[in-house]
């Protein structure tokens, strides 16, 4: 019994001893160039966000940040190589979407997507709208789902793919209305969008980016965004949740993780470093021309918000049918 308290002692004193070299391990963070993955090719959207976070950071650091592009398997591939990295905050991850709807479509991932990473920030949202043929007929998205009640299974709508961002709001758009819909699969977002535009498929939620073009030169009309509220590119469409559809919120976005037991003070730190970065008024300029949203999330909010994503994606993918591969 005598002997407790001494061993209470020593272990206190080396956790304080730890924790003082977690917290100044931190403060020099980084003293060398970090290796960002980001699990998709050259010019996706993905690429394009995660060069420009790690560009900013770089020169904030005063490190280099080399983005290595290593797509392939739906991001899982490269996505792989940082749950094996070691856990020292030199080997990030800048990933989207489909980090959370892997483990849905995936059965067989070669890791685990919520013990073997480090959620670390979130950086961006690009908010999609429902889009229709100004031929169809249809002005808002009351009329779209009064459209689709009248004609159960024969109404249409249509994604660059099974599993994709836009599928995955289509399906969680027929949840929300109660609607009976088709899914029209293409093998890209090009082949969707003409079909929309020619009639062919009734619609399709695309990012705005995707749409604007088309929504500015009358080959598409825009009926409902589905971000919290109007987008300053559409002012004059409104929100989904406005045209009367509670709730309603669905994005493609991206965030920043590391390895599974990256130290606290390092992760804070980067948490904090990439919130300055999204603040910078060239940065948000930036994001706006992509027509995204910079979105701060603190460490344990931006966890909370990756499980409720995979949670989400799994209720999905069940209705819809979507079976892992």
């Amino acid at each position: 019994m005598g002997a407790r308290p001494k061993i209470t002692l020593v272990t206190a004193v080396l956790a304080g001893h730890m924790a003082g070299v977690s917290c100044a391990n931190a403060q020099n963070y980084p003293t060398k160039p970090v290796r960002v993955i980001v699990p998709l090719s050259a010019g996706s959207g993905v690429d394009i966000i995660g060069r420009l976070v790690s560009q900013k950071l770089s020169e904030l650091w005063g490190q280099q940040l080399v983005v290595d592009n290593r797509s392939g398997a739906g991001g899982s591939i490269g996505t792989a190589i940082v749950a094996l990295a070691p856990a020292d905050g030199y080997t990030l991850l800048v990933s989207g979407s489909s980090h959370a709807v892997n483990p849905v479509l995936y059965s067989k991932l070669p890791y685990d997507t919520l013990k073997d990473f480090t959620d670390i920030a979130s950086i961006a949202a690009l908010y999609q709208v429902i889009v229709v043929a100004p031929s169809a007929g249809v002005k808002s998205v009351s009329q779209l789902i009064g459209l689709a009640k009248s004609k159960p299974g024969q109404v249409t709508y249509a994604s660059p793919g099974v599993g994709t961002g836009v599928h995955f709001a289509g399906e969680k758009f027929r949840l929300a209305t109660g609607i009976s819909v088709e899914h029209v699969p293409y093998k890209g977002g090009p082949e969707a969008m003409t079909d929309v535009m020619m009639g062919r498929v009734n619609y399709w939620i695309p990012s705005i980016g995707t749409a604007l073009p088309f929504i500015q030169s009358n080959k598409l009309l825009g009926l409902g965004v589905s971000s919290p509220q109007r987008s300053a590119l559409l002012a004059d469409v409104p929100t989904i949740i406005e045209a009367g559809v509670p709730g309603y919120e669905s994005s493609l976005w991206f965030g920043l993780w590391g390895p599974a037991g990256l130290p606290p003070g390092v992760v804070g730190k980067i948490s904090k470093d990439v919130a300055r970065v999204l603040s910078a008024p060239d940065v948000r300029e930036q994001f706006q021309k992509l027509a995204g949203e910079p979105v701060s999330m603190a460490p344990s909010k931006f966890s909370n918000f990756v499980r409720s994503e995979i949670e989400s994606a799994t209720k999905i993918a069940k209705a819809a049918g979507i079976k892992p591969q």
